[in-house]
C-alpha cells in the first residue's frame, strides 16, 4: 500500500477517501433526515448552498491576475469570489436558524441540519486540505 504524505492521520489514500466519503454521506443523511422525520422539506434548501458555495471561487478565480508570480495580491475578482463563497457558507448555517425562528421548522430539525452542514463542510475542507498539491517555486 502506498501512503500519501498529506493523507488524513497518515492513513493510506484509499482508506482516507473511504472515511471522508462516509462522513460526507452521514452529513447528507442528517440533512435529509431533518426533512423526513419532521415532515417538512424546507431544510433541503440548505443543500443548494452546499452546491453553490464553491462556484464563486471557481468563476472569479479565472479572472484573478495570477500572471505575476511575484505578487501576493490576486486582484479584486478573487476577493469578490472569496466574499461570495463566504456568504454562501454563512447562508448554509444560518438558513436553518432563520427557518426555526420563523416557526417553519422545528428546533431538532434545525440542529440536525446544522450538524449535517458541519459534517459536509468539514469533509470538503479536509479533502481539499489533505489532498491538494502544493506548488513549490
Amino acid at each position: 500500500m502506498t501512503e500519501a504524505p498529506n493523507s488524513v492521520f497518515f492513513l493510506p489514500v484509499t482508506q482516507s477517501v473511504i472515511g471522508l466519503s462516509f462522513v460526507l454521506a452521514l452529513g447528507f443523511l442528517l440533512v435529509i433526515m431533518s426533512c423526513a422525520l419532521y415532515g417538512n422539506w424546507w431544510p433541503l434548501f440548505v443543500v443548494a448552498t452546499y452546491v453553490l458555495a464553491p462556484l464563486p471561487n471557481a468563476i472569479f478565480g479565472r479572472f484573478a491576475g495570477r500572471d505575476d508570480m511575484m505578487s501576493d495580491y490576486q486582484g479584486g475578482f478573487a476577493d469578490i469570489g472569496y466574499f461570495l463563497t463566504g456568504l454562501m457558507i454563512v447562508t448554509g448555517f444560518c438558513l436553518p436558524v432563520v427557518l426555526a425562528h420563523a416557526g417553519v421548522i422545528t428546533a431538532p430539525a434545525m440542529i440536525m441540519s446544522i450538524t449535517g452542514g458541519l459534517l459536509i463542510y468539514g469533509t470538503i475542507i479536509s479533502y481539499s486540505r489533505f489532498f491538494s498539491e502544493e506548488e513549490d517555486f
